[in-house]
């Protein structure tokens, strides 16, 4: 894990991840170090998604996006990798595209796995935002009967990484749902 957080952090130091060419009526917008499966999305200010595409081919994406045509108002390109989401703010005003560099966030989102009777949740935190734990256990996963058995908030760290042991309790589903900076996760353990 200590390898796996060492690699998102140097990602993360990566300030050139993208470049974007504004033209007139087009917007190129280059991204670097994709992925085959990476989604790509452009979100207004509300979080409404009005484009989404799946990358096709994992290395360097370029397409070009017409956004002199959306209202006047605040949006976001949005990438989401594997465990890495960021963002691309920029503004619309009088058909003018204005992209606000010093606004690009990155979030890491909580990583789980299970290794045996063994739950791991680990999550990379720069900006050490809290992260919030809960475990569900049902008899019948797809039932709304959903038992909390364990609620946890972690905050004021920048590594976040903790095991549960799920045996002793009986045989069925579990569900996990980390939430932080306003997005949720979802994991279902059968």
């Amino acid at each position: 894990m200590v390898t796996l957080f060492a690699t998102l952090l140097s990602f993360a130091n990566d300030a050139s991840f993208y470049s974007i060419k504004n033209d007139v009526a087009r917007t190129a917008l280059t991204l670097k170090h994709v992925k085959e499966g990476n989604l790509l999305s452009i979100k207004d200010n509300n979080g409404v998604i009005l484009y989404k595409e799946s990358i096709q081919k994992s290395g360097i994406y370029t397409k070009g996006f017409d956004l002199t045509s959306l209202p006047d108002g605040f949006y976001l390109f949005e990438l989401e990798k594997d465990l890495e989401i960021k963002t691309i703010p920029f503004s619309v005003k009088s058909s003018e595209v204005i992209f606000e560099k010093e606004k690009e966030k990155s979030f890491f989102k909580p990583y789980t796995r299970v290794k045996g009777d063994l739950l791991l949740v680990s999550q990379l935190s720069l900006n050490e935002a809290p992260l919030e734990i809960n475990i569900y256990f049902s008899n019948d996963i797809h039932s709304n009967d959903l038992e909390l058995i364990h609620s946890e908030k972690i905050a004021n760290t920048k590594t976040i990484q903790k095991i549960f042991k799920l045996s002793g309790f009986e045989k069925g589903s579990y569900k996990v749902i980390c939430s932080s900076q306003g997005r949720e996760f979802v994991k279902i353990i059968d």
